[in-house]
């Protein structure tokens, strides 16, 4: 891996360029910047979820994910390498099949709302989202593995079932439940 920043205000940026781990550097402007930063504010995200009250598995996957995504920033920030393994997207789908299995099935559209620790979850997954974008758009313009994309599709995924179990959890043990979109077609069609 690339040198390790011992001084974070280089001035080395100022030109509109950014140093890629493999020592190159290229537009700010570019595909590849836009990823890594997408995938970093993903993890600043996560990290701000992490602050909240969550039920203890949670934050130790939480935990892991966020170094996953260091993962797959680095891996981003140097062209050709392999950081991100596929254990981490193994996680991902088990921690998705385990989540899941808790939760009541939706009968109705949800809004990104409830809990702040859901809200939260929420923001992280539309930030996923973008990321994923971010790194197809990479990928249209430069050879990349199918791996960031394919986690942060997955962790998008994960996000929303994880809104949905902190929107039910409660320290004090009662449950609390989702936000439902109340939608005016399906409101006629009920009375109709």
């Amino acid at each position: 891996m690339g040198k390790r920043l011992t001084q974070i205000a280089t001035r080395t940026g100022d030109d509109g360029t950014t140093g890629l781990g493999d020592n190159t550097r290229v537009s700010k402007a570019s595909a590849r910047p836009q990823a890594m930063g997408d995938v970093d504010e993903l993890n600043s995200h996560i990290g701000l979820l992490l602050c909240e009250d969550l039920p203890p598995a949670v934050r130790e996957l939480l935990i892991d994910i966020q170094h996953q995504l260091f993962n797959l920033g680095g891996e981003l920030s140097i062209p050709g390498f392999e950081l991100l393994k596929d254990e981490a997207l193994a996680q991902l789908d088990a921690a998705l099949a385990e989540h899941n299995a808790e939760l009541p099935r939706l009968q109705e559209f949800i809004l990104p709302a409830g809990t702040r620790a859901a809200a939260q979850a929420h923001i992280c997954r539309t930030v996923a989202r973008r990321a994923e974008r971010a790194v197809v758009a990479l990928g249209a313009q430069e050879d990349i593995r199918p791996g960031p994309r394919q986690y942060l599709n997955r962790l998008s995924d994960l996000m929303f079932v994880l809104s949905r179990v902190l929107n039910r959890y409660r320290p004090d043990g009662s449950v609390g439940d989702d936000v439902y979109w109340k939608s005016e077609r399906l409101a006629r069609s009920e009375k109709d």
